[in-house]
């Protein structure tokens, strides 16, 4: 059966276990796994473990993985039990950070950031969608909020947590991210909710619409607006501009800072302006911040520009998903178009990692090129609102 695709009455239990569980999953899969590898790239390419190009094709890696995990999400579920499919994803992540201590080789290195990304992939498709059905339903934005701020948390946590973790080797920081996901998946192993029995799906039309498809178009462009900061930022305030090491390391924790605050501040835009407006306005907030990181060398500068690019990534996941509330009527509907909405979105950001690291290698390591592909991509996503913004205008005269 596929998790929480019927909307049912919620269990009597209290909601909080469900939440923590799927705030501990998106924390591991996604906010660890994926991002606490930005701030490691520099000293991967210091330490000589691999060359600086293997480097950015390896967390490219996490991305492609995070697309397979996306496409199969829905299928695993089928097959097992939601609450069954999320811990072994869980288990996965942490094995890979104690697997990614010793580099063997690049293939070796591969395949644990392809595993930890397909891990992420099904995080993200199945545990909102397992907890919310057991969470009473004025309390479903309060908890979609929760599970999304263990991205913004991971974010943050990994730029607090590395820098003494690399104090100590690399070797250890792997070892040490292992021991943090190993105690979260404890943590949370007998949280997860039992599956509830699923209601008969509709018809509906939400494959259909024009404007789910405008969004699975804006959500992909944004995946590519996201990743060159996501990957490059603290390489290039390290090794780009020449900043001491723990100058990058306070960028990251602003990043994570803003990740943090993202998932809340977007959600209520979505709720005081509605998520179509809030999508306009925070992608123009996105492209401004973009040219703030290429045009300053100031890091007074840098570090707003980072607090709110930071708060792109995780910020949008809630925002994309009350656009396809709004879209979408019907539960089953609802969660079919958000798994597309995922896929759409995890493929152009695997294609956009691989665009990157090829872009970065071509132009010799120029940073600013980068970002302004990213800047592009944004203001595309906002030009394709423009045909509507028109008919609106159209209809008022």
């Amino acid at each position: 059966m596929n998790a929480g695709v019927g909307c049912v009455a919620p269990s009597r239990g209290s909601p909080w276990l469900p939440i923590w569980a799927g705030l501990c999953a998106s924390l591991i899969g996604i906010g660890l796994a994926r991002f606490a590898y930005t701030p490691l790239i520099p000293a991967l390419i210091d330490a000589h473990w691999f060359s600086a190009s293997a480097v950015v094709y390896l967390g490219a890696a996490n991305l492609a993985g995070y697309l397979l995990g996306a496409l199969g999400g829905r299928a695993l579920a089928a097959r097992w039990s939601s609450a069954g499919v999320l811990r072994a994803m869980m288990v996965l992540v942490t094995l890979s950070f104690f697997a990614c201590a010793v580099p063997v080789s690049v293939a070796w290195f591969f395949v644990w950031r392809l595993a930890s990304g397909i891990a992420g992939g099904v995080i993200m498709v199945l545990a909102a969608s397992a907890v919310l059905p057991h969470v009473a339903p004025h309390r479903r934005g309060l908890a979609s909020g929760a599970i999304f701020l263990g991205v913004g948390l991971g974010i943050a946590g990994s730029g607090t947590l590395l820098p003494l973790l690399l104090a100590q080797g690399l070797l250890q920081t792997w070892v040490g991210l292992g021991l943090v996901a190993l105690l979260l998946t404890a943590s949370s192993w007998f949280g997860w909710p039992a599956e509830l029995p699923q209601v008969a799906a509709g018809k509906g039309v939400a494959g259909r619409s024009p404007g789910v498809y405008l969004l699975f178009a804006q959500y992909a462009l944004m995946a590519v607006g996201l990743v060159a900061p996501m990957m490059f930022l603290v390489d290039y305030v390290s090794r780009g501009l020449g900043a001491d090491p723990h100058t990058g390391v306070l960028i990251w924790i602003l990043y994570g800072v803003g990740a943090i605050v993202g998932p809340v501040a977007y959600g209520f835009l979505a709720d005081r302006f509605g998520a179509r407006a809030a999508i306009r306005l925070v992608l123009v907030i996105q492209i401004v911040a973009l040219g703030m990181l290429v045009g300053s060398a100031d890091m007074r500068v840098l570090g707003l520009a980072a607090v709110l690019i930071g708060s792109f990534p995780p910020g949008i996941v809630p925002l994309a998903l009350a656009r396809v509330h709004q879209l979408v009527t019907d539960h089953p509907g609802q969660h079919a178009t958000w798994s597309r909405a995922t896929v759409s979105f995890a493929t152009f950001q695997a294609l956009a990692g691989y665009a990157y690291s090829a872009l970065f290698s071509a132009s010799e390591g120029h940073y600013a090129v980068l970002f302004m592909v990213a800047g592009a991509a944004l203001l595309l996503a906002l030009a394709l609102e423009v045909p509507a913004l028109l008919r609106g205008l159209e209809t008022t005269r």
